[in-house]
């Protein structure tokens, strides 16, 4: 798909590939940089696994376009409901307890940062560059930057990030935890779609969901909660298990 979105999709081997197709910068056109029903309906496929964003060309990508985001203050939109939908994406993506991974070259600035903080690992080229810059414009993060980053880095280093807005390269940025691995700025997308693949292949599509949404309770619900659901989610996975082998020794002993 393409358009205003700018948004390229494809499901390869069970791994949907989201593609940020406005270069050279590949600016978000909008915070909800892609449709949300069209989302829901990519990711309602039964085959789907696990989901890579990346950017097309050099960038993963600069972030939002300033220049349409004031234009719109001007003409008296609503503001804040024109963040919410980036927020109620981002939010989306995180709750369809699929692995999601970023594989970073070049720029990943602003907007196109914080669509990188809400995927779960990092993967960045040599060549990759993060910055928060928006306070440089009179502005801050506005699609959970502030709570992401901090989560991520740590308060001191966010704090640093977001307030003098500078440049950091892939091997600081590794070093205080805002990504995970860093790999030859050609290999970056293969190392990242292979890696996720290996992830993913040999297992269900509900083991894999299970396991994200577990991790989620994990920092989302009191732990004795998320322990409880972690029982719940065992014994329903254990009782399937037990029907699927089951099934597969009546069918072994009617071949025999």
């Amino acid at each position: 798909m393409k358009g205003k979105h700018q948004i390229e999709w494809e499901i390869r081997d069970g791994i949907g590939i989201i593609t940020i197709s406005s270069p050279p910068e590949n600016y978000l056109y909008e915070p909800a940089f892609v449709p949300l029903e069209s989302l829901k309906k990519w990711t309602a496929d039964p085959s789907l696994k696990g989901i890579l964003i990346h950017g097309k060309g050099k960038h993963f990508s600069a972030g939002g376009d300033l220049d349409r985001l004031f234009s719109l203050i001007t003409d008296n939109h609503d503001l804040k409901a024109y963040l919410a939908a980036g927020t109620t994406l981002l939010e989306y993506l995180i709750g369809t307890d699929l692995p999601l991974v970023a594989a970073i070259q070049g720029v990943c600035f602003g907007g196109g940062l914080e669509l990188a903080l809400a995927c779960h690992i990092r993967i960045a080229a040599e060549n990759a560059l993060f910055a928060s810059p928006e306070t440089g414009h009179g502005l801050i993060p506005g699609m959970g930057g502030t709570v992401r980053l901090p989560e991520t880095v740590g308060q001191a280093q966010a704090l640093r990030m977001i307030l003098t807005g500078d440049m950091i390269n892939a091997e600081e940025a590794r070093m205080i935890g805002l990504i995970d691995i860093i790999v030859p700025r050609h290999e970056v997308f293969d190392y990242a779609f292979n890696m996720l693949r290996k992830m993913t292949d040999a297992l269900p599509v509900k083991v894999i969901r299970s396991v994200l949404r577990t991790l989620r309770n994990a920092t989302t619900l009191p732990a004795e909660q998320a322990i409880t659901e972690e029982n719940r989610i065992f014994c329903e996975l254990a009782k399937e298990e037990a029907k699927r082998r089951s099934a597969e020794s009546e069918k072994n002993r009617g071949d025999a």
